[in-house]
């Protein structure tokens, strides 16, 4: 191995100089951080080798390396959103698998811990589904009152996406004819900064930190949000007379005000990362490219002629002063179906072709798109709508992808869909429409209470008959539910169905379209010789046989 020739600086020659010894240690050192490249015994972090000696990267800290970048990724991922084909089908498609109709809500009550029948069991959480039912499909849940609550969860979701999270804040408003007051008002990331955009890490007076208009305790806990008056894009108003509002996270009853709803990557990480943060500039480069591609495409489909003329005229030659060339004239040089143009002796023709569109296109788009949805945790196929594989593989795309988006249905429904169950049932057994005993005065048993299972639409599926098939065998061998399967297969709660179910088989029995006793199915009648009275047992059986 070529041992790297390390020059000694001025600095050594003058420690030699002073000290010789340590001049020489010093030396050594030098030389031998240069042979290990200054690392262990991974290659990746060698400094030495040609393919990583140009590779310069920094120590910081997570928001240090987010916080700086954050505004510039907000407003390119919205740009390419607004703009993009990919990124917004990309976002959409998130949107759509994970949220859909929304999410709805099954209630479950620990029956066992709060001591409840079957019965009662079932009536408090029909009462409960009922009530957020109401508050849910109503738009007075919304301090807008513009959005019903599986429209906050697409606007929810989409936001925090886009850029990086979102704020939800509990609002109490008494309306006319809505029995109850709790909605939320939804804000926008950007809003929630520094006040008069000061400088992040600034220290307070109790020991913490004012972050990305996040404000700390010591021990990095939030307990306030700096809210700006309006949005700082505002172009009406824009950026003056801007004002900030410190709102508290916790009531003094201890009860959570503000959810800041946002994935964070790593410990210690004040606000979110947008989604399309890691291929912004890839998604952008393509776009430019199919930009590009299809202005070559147009420019081909003009067919332009250029005339050369050894004279330098040609078919441009100016028209006599005063005089302006004729309509005839004029059509005599343009293009035209099956059209025949003579030309002089000393002229020729050039055509301009751009060779596109280009037959490589397609394969370069799709093999960038693979690497997009690698980071993006969609399968290309789903990312551009595409299936063209076997059944196997576009199934395996689409589990592939589902993975994911029940991963992400998860979180939203932890980070705002409970939390807003949690609210509007506390504040129903507030005003007394739903009976929960001791549901204020022990947190274990208001927990029993609130109880709560989360279901959106179902994934689909490519060839029904398996699926049904698939599913009926897991619940025949134990390993799954009917209630289970229902939501998997179809996204409805099992319960409805089958009181769906159980009111048309009445309705079908009372009108005479079915017997009241189903018709024994083929070989039900077949039952174990030894369980027939009238039968012998099997060993009396082969006995008489013998005799």
């Amino acid at each position: 191995m070529r041992l790297p020739k390390i020059q000694p600086t001025r600095l050594d020659r003058l420690i030699a100089y002073i000290a010789p010894v340590a001049g020489a240690r010093r030396l050594a050192a030098r030389q031998y951080l240069a042979l290990t490249g200054g690392s262990g015994g991974y290659t990746g972090a060698r400094r030495d080798r040609r393919q990583t000696k140009e590779w310069l990267v920094k120590t910081g800290s997570p928001d240090a390396d987010l916080l700086p970048d954050l505004p510039a990724l907000r407003d390119r991922s919205r740009d390419l959103y607004r703009n993009a084909p990919l990124p917004r089908g990309a976002i959409n498609t998130n949107v759509t698998s994970i949220v859909g109709t929304g999410l709805t809500v099954q209630a479950r009550v620990n029956r066992e811990f709060l001591g409840l029948s079957d019965e009662r069991a079932d009536q408090w959480e029909s009462d409960a589904e009922r009530i957020f039912g109401l508050w849910s499909h109503s738009r007075d849940s919304d301090i807008r009152r513009t959005l019903c609550f599986a429209e906050q969860q697409d606007v929810v979701l989409r936001s925090a996406l886009l850029g990086g999270d979102v704020f939800a804040f509990k609002r109490f408003i008494e309306r006319p004819g809505n029995p109850l007051g709790f909605c939320w008002q939804l804000v926008e990331g950007d809003r929630v900064s520094n006040p008069d955009f000061q400088a992040d890490g600034k220290e307070l007076p109790n020991g913490g930190r004012l972050t990305g208009g996040v404000e700390t305790d010591p021990d990095g806990a939030p307990i306030a949000y700096h809210v700006a008056n309006r949005h700082p894009g505002d172009i009406i108003m824009g950026q003056a007379g801007l004002e900030w509002r410190r709102v508290p996270v916790f009531a003094a009853s201890g009860r959570r005000m503000v959810l800041h709803i946002g994935r964070f990557d790593r410990p210690e990480q004040t606000r979110g990362e947008p989604y399309l943060a890691p291929v912004i500039e890839t998604l952008k480069q393509l776009d430019q490219y199919r930009e590009a591609e299809i202005l070559g495409a147009v420019v081909a489909a003009m067919f332009t002629v250029f005339v050369k003329a050894e004279g330098g005229q040609g078919l441009n030659v100016p028209a006599p002063p005063g005089q302006g060339r004729s309509e005839a004239e004029r059509d005599e040089y343009k293009l035209g179906p099956g059209a025949i143009l003579d030309l002089d002796p000393d002229e020729s023709i050039e055509i301009a072709n751009p060779n596109r569109p280009n037959s490589q296109f397609d394969p370069f788009v799709l093999a960038i798109l693979r690497q997009i949805g690698v980071a993006l945790e969609i399968p290309f196929e789903l990312l551009v709508k595409h299936f063209t594989a076997s059944y196997s593989a576009a199934r395996a795309a689409l589990l592939e992808a589902w993975r994911f988006f029940r991963v992400r249905r998860a979180w939203l429904a932890a980070a705002f869909c409970q939390p807003s169950y949690e609210e509007v049932i506390s504040e129903a057994i507030a005003r007394g429409y739903l009976t929960a005993p001791g549901f204020f005065d022990d947190p274990f048993v208001r927990a029993a209470w609130l109880g709560a299972e989360w279901t959106g639409p179902a994934p689909g599926q490519i060839d029904p008959e398996k699926e049904v098939n698939a599913a009926e065998k897991r619940i025949a061998i134990g390993v799954s539910s009917i209630a289970h399967e229902t939501a998997e297969l179809t996204g409805r709660n099992w319960e409805a169905v089958h009181a769906q179910r159980v009111k048309e088989k009445r309705r079908r029995v009372d009108d005479g379209l079915e017997p009241a006793v189903p018709a024994e199915l083929p070989g039900a009648a077949a039952t174990p010789p030894r369980d027939r009275p009238d039968q012998p047992e099997r060993g009396d059986r082969e006995e008489a046989d013998q005799e």
